[in-house]
């Protein structure tokens, strides 16, 4: 119904924003996520929306991107997750890491969000496990990038240019652009030097 806002950011918070277009303020809730991709206020926003429609509520949700968009309406689409459970999913993971935990079918990651039991960790994987490794194929990264030995690799250097002081958002970017174009097949020391660069 109302596929994106465009306007100025009049108000946010890590919960919500209100997004003011041509004078009428749309109350939007989102991820930290998107949080995190926001400007200040008065800037111009630009937010994918979905409207979830309840008998008591109309709710609008905002996404930074359509790939965060696509994701949580993935999600909404497993019994027992919610609009609200897959908000808390995607503020708690970034996108790729909540597809990687889904496609290497690590139900220890998942079942660590707030919200999310074994039972309804196991109906994610299960019924997402093959849409998510379809669309990674098509985003042309290879799926064998998200085994459990690349995900070891992948969070030690994470954590270690994050000590070195690099930002977490830019080292998961670098890292994650390295291990794409080299299919995984890298040392942890060559993945930091790369991602250094």
């Amino acid at each position: 119904m109302i596929a994106f806002l465009n306007g100025r950011l009049s108000h946010k918070e890590p919960t919500h924003v209100i997004i003011d277009v041509s004078g009428v303020g749309y109350f939007v809730k989102i991820s930290l996520q998107t949080y995190a991709s926001l400007k200040n206020t008065d800037e111009a926003c630009k937010l994918f929306t979905i409207l979830i429609v309840r008998e008591d509520s109309h709710t609008l949700f905002g996404f930074s991107t359509m790939d965060e968009k696509d994701l949580f309406e993935h999600l909404i689409s497993v019994s027992g997750i919610g609009p609200s459970i897959a908000i808390v999913m995607l503020s708690s993971l970034s996108s790729l890491e909540i597809k990687q935990a889904i496609v290497s079918e690590d139900l220890r990651t998942i079942q660590n969000i707030k919200g999310i039991g074994a039972k309804t960790a196991q109906r994610a994987i299960i019924e997402l496990k093959d849409k998510l490794k379809k669309e990674i194929i098509l985003d042309g990264v290879n799926p064998t990038v998200f085994g459990s030995k690349n995900l070891t690799l992948r969070s030690e250097a994470l954590a270690a240019l994050v000590t070195l002081g690099i930002q977490k958002a830019t080292a998961e970017k670098s890292v994650d652009t390295i291990l794409k174009r080299t299919g995984g097949d890298v040392t942890l020391e060559e993945l930091i030097k790369l991602s250094l660069r």
